[in-house]
């Protein structure tokens, strides 16, 4: 395995990520209040139900993508204590510091980014699967 880019210390990627982190936790707990004051005790209506459960169906989507957000941040936190960061988890070459700085919590470099995202949508790979802790 080869050592990932060294420019940026380790510190400073995980206090990003430790930020971006943060920022969704702040952004879901905001979506849950909305959530709440919006929503109709007793809909008046199949109109007012509907778009209720529109609204849900919504809010459950977006905090599918951020649960899904921070269990990479956690992923990415987890590979700096195990001096595994920047480096590419399908060809462990180092990953490109611009793509560290764009996505500081990417687990591959572009090109493997590129090739596992063709692979899912030829129907030949399942969309990441979560890495053993």
């Amino acid at each position: 395995m080869k050592n990932g880019p060294k420019p940026k210390s380790a510190a400073v990627y995980r206090k990003m990520l430790e930020s971006k982190a943060e920022e969704v936790r702040q952004s879901m707990s905001a979506q849950k209040a909305a959530q709440v004051v919006a929503r109709l005790d007793v809909p008046s209506d199949e109109g007012d139900l509907s778009q209720q459960h529109h609204e849900e169906w919504i809010f459950l989507n977006r905090n599918t993508i951020d649960m899904k957000l921070l269990r990479e941040i956690s992923d990415a936190l987890d590979r700096i204590d195990h001096d595994t960061y920047g480096i590419c988890m399908e060809c462990d070459e180092p990953i490109s510091i611009k793509r560290l700085d764009a996505v500081p919590w990417a687990r591959y470099c572009v090109t493997c980014q590129e090739l596992i995202a063709n692979r899912i949508a030829d129907g030949e790979l399942v969309e990441y699967q979560e890495a053993d802790r």
